[in-house]
């Protein structure tokens, strides 16, 4: 039993060196860009002639697959607490987004554009122990929404990680009351024995 527990965790510790290997080959920052490229593949939720907010940006690979599928003219703003390297055509906020402070810099830089999409790859430092680290998921996952519902335009789409456990439920139906579509997506690039999943919700109402 041990033996085929150990070489299963080598095999996904394998393909997750794959994913890295990959993103220093084509260039991008992180592997969960990976992550973002499946579900864009099946989804098609970038394109040109919409305006992204990048929610927990850093290290940024999210924001660079992203701009490259916008127009030049579209803006692209990325979020985080943490300071980001900067990247060609994309507006970087250093900031707590649950400060009004920040949310008032936001659309400024928006100049009363509308958004189309908000996607959150934020997830907390985990401490191995679900009892901290699901709340902690949830929160940031709320926060997310709270932003997608403050600065999404009518029928925008909203792409946010999440992790399966106490509150997740309640979580997804709290973004079904917001949105006509609502599903989950689990892409090849996520580590296999991890809970995470990415809730893909579009049309806000």
């Amino acid at each position: 039993m041990s033996r085929s527990k150990s070489s299963g965790r080598w095999m996904s510790e394998h393909f997750e060196d794959e994913y890295v290997k990959m993103a220093q080959s084509q260039g991008y920052r992180s592997r969960a860009v990976f992550k973002l490229k499946e579900i864009q593949e099946k989804d098609h939720l970038i394109r040109p002639g919409i305006n992204i907010v990048d929610l927990g940006a850093a290290p940024g690979g999210w924001s660079q697959y992203a701009r490259q599928l916008i127009g030049k003219k579209d803006k692209l703003i990325a979020l985080d607490i943490l300071p980001m390297d900067p990247l060609e055509g994309v507006d970087f906020i250093q900031g707590d987004f649950r400060e009004d402070e920040v949310l008032e810099r936001l659309k400024v830089v928006l100049e009363g554009l509308p958004v189309s999409l908000v996607m959150s790859d934020m997830a907390p430092n985990m401490s191995g122990n679900k009892a901290i680290d699901m709340p902690r998921s949830i929160f940031l996952g709320e926060l997310a929404l709270d932003t997608a519902r403050t600065v999404l335009t009518k029928n925008g789409d909203f792409l946010v990680k999440l992790f399966h456990g106490e509150g997740f439920e309640a979580f997804y139906s709290d973004v079904q009351s917001s949105f006509s579509k609502v599903v989950i997506r689990k892409p090849k690039a996520s580590r296999p024995r991890s809970n995470e999943v990415y809730i893909l919700a579009r049309g806000f109402k």
